[in-house]
């Protein structure tokens, strides 16, 4: 199974937030930081919004934070909310592809079983496992340094949570 680049980026933007609190970071910044699109990064901000991993705060001294502790993020949750596409083969969703297969077919069952270990295993893990090397994370996401950036601009596009 592959993760598609739009559930990498919103790992490692929660990631960025876990890291960076004070001063709040803002898109431009995570941008830099991961060298990705601006857009990007704002497209993933606005769906974690969305979801209710992170939060915007307006004003002078805005940007993104978590809405929840890192401990109560699953992995396994991001991904299934991230991830536009879980079928592994056509034949996961009977209604658009028919196969001869389909009446004993133990590849299927055998592809779900392997989707929900794999799945089962994220859920194990949170987003404070994957930032519990704070230290070493603060010096690889190093911040851009440029706090002269409009807060407002960094936050285009992300849902306000009021």
């Amino acid at each position: 199974m592959r993760l598609t680049v739009y559930t990498d980026y919103a790992l490692r933007v929660l990631m960025y937030l876990s890291v960076h609190t004070d001063p709040l970071p803002t898109i431009a910044e995570i941008a830099e930081s991961y060298r990705i699109s601006r857009s990007h990064v704002m497209k993933v901000a606005y769906e974690l919004g969305h979801a209710g991993y992170i939060e915007t705060v307006r004003g002078k001294k805005g940007g993104l934070r978590l809405a929840r502790s890192p401990s109560e993020i699953r992995l396994g949750e991001v991904i299934r909310r991230t991830e536009p596409d879980m079928a592994l083969v056509a034949c996961f969703e009977p209604a658009k592809v028919q196969c001869v297969l389909s009446s004993d077919c133990r590849l299927r069952s055998t592809l779900y079983q392997a989707q929900a270990a794999f799945l089962e295993v994220l859920d194990r893990f949170t987003l404070a496992d994957l930032v519990s090397h704070r230290a070493v994370l603060t010096g690889l996401l190093a911040r851009s340094g440029s706090t002269e950036s409009d807060p407002q601009d960094a936050l285009a596009g992300v849902p306000d949570p009021a």
